[in-house]
């Protein structure tokens, strides 16, 4: 059938979307690669951000729908470069996390993930497939708060389009907890408020004991629910579709990645100085979104073995984590950005 979209893609090399406006940048001189070629042959790629600098990567206006995303830096970079998404003029963004953790790579390493919504692809491709309806406006930022300067390439590409007046706003909010603190849970989201639907959890999760640490349930709190939830899951790698403990051999975590659920990063110590085992998970609802009418709160738990495995043990893990959702605006500004020593992966 055919559509009443336009088609519209902003990247460096055409930063406003314009139509018939990509590629139009000048060689400066000849320490640019496409100095003997001229116009229209990779001038301009990517960009570059300075230390502390926030750069405005889109500004489209709507009604719109951005139908997909594709970034990509030096690996080292993925913690320090701050991905941020504001809707309609909106002062507080709608999607604030570290560009790795945003696409489900954590830890500052490359990795693979084949999800309908995120792909992470080689050698650090990142791709974002949600659906992100506007109606007036949207503005993208990447701030850079390491030392040193950054390269970004980055490409979003958007539909001009009408929007249904039911259409949702995705969001998308980071957190970190180092460490958890003792016999208590690990809040992902207490402050999600208003009418949506969750749709995504991606959780980079350090051990910082021995044996199997993911007996811990993941709980959803809505619409009221105080002391018990409505939601309750019965294990971590169950949340995220694996079983007894991930292990396939026996002694050994198998690593695997789907459409919607994933062990995507399993990483262990090597060489000297190096301690403590980690991983990257997501569990993507895209079948069976949680609907939610006026609030949200997301808990899991850091939960473990004591020594003859008889006992639990609650840890005092190291849990960093993205969850996504759609929701009505206006939303609840999140808690302010972890400074850059908090959210160093050491």
């Amino acid at each position: 059938m055919l559509s009443e979209n336009i088609s519209r893609s902003i990247s460096a090399e055409n930063p406003h979307g314009e139509k018939g406006k990509g590629a139009m940048e000048i060689p400066a001189d000849e320490a640019n690669p496409a100095f003997d070629l001229g116009r229209g042959w990779k001038v301009r790629p990517c960009i570059q951000i300075s230390s502390g600098e926030t750069y405005e990567i889109a500004h489209i206006e709507g009604p719109a729908m951005i139908k997909s995303m594709w970034m990509t830096c030096f690996p080292e970079a993925s913690r320090w470069l701050l991905l941020r998404i504001y809707w309609d003029g909106e002062e507080a963004p709608s999607v604030e996390a570290p560009l790795g953790d945003f696409f489900c790579s954590g830890w500052n390493t490359p990795t693979f993930v084949a999800s309908l919504p995120i792909n992470v692809n080689p050698a650090g491709g990142y791709n974002c497939y949600f659906p992100m309806p506007f109606r007036k406006s949207a503005r993208i930022t990447v701030e850079n708060v390491s030392r040193d300067e950054q390269t970004l390439f980055y490409q979003i590409n958007y539909d001009l389009t009408q929007v249904d007046n039911r259409a949702a706003y995705f969001h998308a909010q980071f957190r970190r907890t180092n460490p958890v603190t003792y016999k208590q849970p690990c809040i992902l989201a207490d402050d999600i408020i208003g009418k949506g639907q969750y749709v995504g959890t991606y959780l980079a999760w350090q051990v910082n004991n021995n044996y199997w640490w993911g007996e811990g349930e993941i709980k959803f709190y809505m619409d009221g629910d105080q002391e018990y939830p409505t939601i309750c899951g019965t294990g971590t790698e169950d949340y995220f579709g694996g079983a007894w403990n991930f292990e396939d051999p026996k002694g050994t975590y198998k690593q695997f990645t789907n459409l919607y659920a994933g062990l995507c990063q399993v990483l262990n110590p090597q060489g000297a100085l190096k301690a403590n085992q980690r991983f990257g998970m997501y569990r993507f609802h895209v079948c069976d979104p949680i609907y939610f009418e006026k609030d949200l709160k997301i808990t899991i738990q850091a939960l473990g073995w004591r020594n003859g495995f008889k006992r639990f043990l609650p840890l005092r893990d190291d849990i960093s984590s993205v969850v996504y959702w759609y929701q009505a605006e206006p939303h609840n500004p999140y808690q302010p950005m972890p400074d850059r020593d908090f959210l160093e992966n050491i």
